[in-house]
């Protein structure tokens, strides 16, 4: 099969398409390809020899992510939390670019803390009463507790300060919540 003949079909096995490919398909991609794109971008990006290749795959798993995500709660906050870890894994595998701010450690402390809807000390007096609370109140506090599952690698990277306080408050409050 010529790969420019099918280079709109999405029915052949994306992980063998190359970078360019799979970056020219994702950037008028239907939203139900999106995820497909990702998760194969995202996978090349693991395993991936050379860092520049890593950080191409990863910024093409970014872009698809951004684009995919719904408008709802969920939607957001999944497409936040992927968004985050895979973030802080191309930091700890590649250490911290200041010039990219994908890979800046200190952006991505400021993305999460824009992310959080509540306070720490607020997620925390919600989550010791966890079991008075609505759906919609547990909801809010599980999509808090996947925004910060990268937070106890992402501290070690930053510098000391008012938003490192703030997301070490959130390492202790996760543990407590539901």
């Amino acid at each position: 099969m010529n790969a420019d003949a099918d280079h709109g079909d999405p029915s052949g096995d994306l992980s063998t398409w190359t970078i360019e490919r799979l970056q020219a398909f994702a950037s008028d991609a239907p939203s139900q390809q999106l995820e497909a794109v990702r998760v194969v971008a995202q996978g090349h990006a693991y395993r991936a020899d050379e860092p520049r290749e890593r950080q191409q795959w990863a910024k093409l798993s970014l872009r698809a992510n951004q684009r995919l995500h719904g408008d709802g709660l969920w939607d957001r906050a999944r497409a936040a939390q992927q968004n985050f870890m895979l973030r802080m894994w191309m930091i700890d595998q590649l250490g911290p670019d200041d010039e990219d701010d994908d890979w800046n450690p200190e952006t991505l402390a400021a993305d999460t803390v824009t992310a959080l809807a509540l306070p720490p000390a607020e997620a925390r007096a919600l989550a010791d009463r966890w079991r008075d609370l609505t759906a919609e109140q547990m909801g809010e506090l599980r999509r808090h507790k996947n925004l910060t599952a990268h937070l106890d690698r992402l501290v070690n990277h930053l510098q000391p300060g008012p938003i490192r306080d703030q997301l070490l408050a959130w390492i202790e409050t996760r543990q407590h919540l539901p």
